[in-house]
């Protein structure tokens, strides 16, 4: 398995050139395309991934540590094959659609300005994460860990209080339509 350390791989087409299976660390990715790419087993510790298209990549047992992504697509992924020992991730302007988190624990985990359409988050443990200014239309959250996470700019999401823990989870007024919605109750935002 290859070793690859500070590298920066920039306007790569993985469709059509393969992609090396190895241990990235330290790595930049920009303006990659690895949509349907075969990523199982690789490790990316502390990388970069900028403007890079990712939807429907394989990650079976790949190992995200200390990744971050920045306007990418990420549409599809199932996160939750991937490894889980020190998985830490952080997305900004992303498009994470239709991917999978269950049961994956993600602690601290920030989503800032993305995407999360009919993302599932079943089971996950989503302890302190923030939600910042993202879509959540459709999301799954069922016997998931919410405890301290931050809401207060997200919207779009509807949670059931009583089937997820939110203690002391952070909302917006104009939030808490969605913390209701499961209980078929009309609120009249004009009274």
């Amino acid at each position: 398995m290859e070793s690859v350390a500070d590298k920066t791989f920039e306007k790569i087409n993985f469709t059509l050139a393969p992609f090396s299976k190895g241990e990235y660390e330290d790595c930049i990715f920009k303006s990659c395309d690895f949509s349907n790419t075969d990523l199982s087993g690789c490790k990316f510790i502390a990388c970069e991934f900028y403007d890079c298209n990712l939807s429907l990549a394989k990650i079976n047992d790949s190992i995200f540590r200390d990744v971050r992504f920045s306007h990418c697509k990420l549409m599809g992924l199932l996160f939750y094959t991937s490894g889980s020992f020190g998985f830490s991730v952080a997305f900004d302007h992303c498009n994470l659609s239709h991917s999978s988190f269950y049961q994956k624990k993600m602690k601290g985990t920030v989503f800032k300005n993305s995407k999360l359409e009919e993302v599932d988050f079943t089971e996950c443990d989503l302890n302190n994460a923030i939600f910042e200014n993202s879509d959540l239309v459709g999301a799954t959250f069922d016997k998931t860990i919410l405890e301290k996470s931050d809401f207060r700019t997200s919207f779009n999401f509807s949670i059931d209080p009583s089937a997820n823990k939110i203690r002391k989870a952070k909302f917006s007024m104009s939030g808490i339509p969605g913390l209701l919605h499961g209980f078929d109750i009309e609120i009249d935002r004009n009274a």
